[in-house]
């Protein structure tokens, strides 16, 4: 009885502890989350609160009137919105699945098959992580002159596919992977290939997803393969065209304000949902879809 009185007692001790973490995680929640709700909110207050001083952070009156205007300063265009929205959904897609088809198939290559020079070649990819895009803007656009790809889909897919942190990301979870399982699938006469499909991806699942996120985010943002490479315009993305039009509203007229909060919105709108739809394998561990 007296054992179970002490068992009684430590719910008590648990609850206070996870009062203690609460409130040391709370102030970061906020830190991070706030910012967040700032874009919702903001990107539905009519024209007085956009200007409101001191700045309002919830919205007390929501509209849809800025997401009007977008829309109408949209159709101002000679390409419907809707071609842009098509150029950044097919880009995007084409970049997330081809650079996680590359990553992974590198990752284990460099991580359990034995061949000369892959040290070197993981060390590039180190040393690469060091580069900001504008340091290697003047020979990538060089290189896509050279391959004939400017005013293409190619040329707005292939510079963005090699994803240098992905790819080390991704290793440091196939060099989890135990050689034994390799080991007993070459025992079983199974090849690199299935090994590679039905041992290797179902372990790495959680990396594979956190860099998907990544990819997505460099992607859906980006801004300069359609500034530097394409003319045409009908096959720029829906960023570009975006901060286009924002850009230019908001230098003509107070209006264009609300237009760029709701774009805003509509940016950020993709990430914060692949994150929910994804974050469950984000936040698995190693160790946890081995023992799965």
């Amino acid at each position: 009885m007296a054992a179970y009185k002490g068992h009684q007692m430590n719910p008590d001790k648990f609850n206070k502890g996870q009062i203690k973490i609460y409130l040391m995680v709370l102030p970061m929640v906020l830190l991070c989350g706030l910012p967040i709700v700032f874009i919702i909110f903001h990107a539905f207050k009519p024209m007085e609160e956009l200007f409101a001083f001191p700045p309002k952070f919830i919205t007390l009156n929501p509209t849809l009137d800025n997401f009007r205007k977008l829309i109408k300063a949209s159709r101002t265009g000679s390409i419907p919105l809707s071609k842009y929205v098509f150029n950044s959904l097919f880009i995007t897609v084409a970049v997330v699945f081809g650079s996680l088809a590359f990553s992974t198939m590198a990752a284990y290559a460099l991580s359990k098959l034995k061949f000369k020079g892959r040290n070197l070649m993981m060390q590039i990819n180190q040393i690469a992580l060091m580069f900001v895009s504008c340091a290697v803007m003047i020979p990538r656009y060089l290189v896509v002159n050279k391959l004939g790809m400017i005013d293409t889909y190619w040329a707005e897919i292939l510079p963005l596919i090699a994803l240098p942190v992905g790819l080390f990301l991704i290793k440091q979870f196939v060099d989890q992977v135990p050689d034994s399982l390799i080991e007993a699938a070459y025992m079983d006469g199974a090849k690199e290939w299935t090994i590679y499909l039905k041992i290797i991806l179902p372990l790495i699942k959680p990396a594979i997803a956190t860099a998907a996120i990544l990819v997505f985010q460099q992607v859906w943002t980006n801004l300069e393969t359609s500034n530097y490479y394409i003319n045409d315009d009908s096959l720029k993305s829906l960023a570009f065209y975006m901060s286009t039009l924002t850009s230019t509203t908001t230098t003509n007229t107070v209006a264009g304000q609300g237009i760029a909060a709701a774009a805003s919105l509509i940016m950020f709108l993709p990430n914060l949902i692949l994150f929910c739809i994804l974050q469950k394998n984000v936040m698995n561990t190693m160790a946890h879809s081995g023992i799965k």
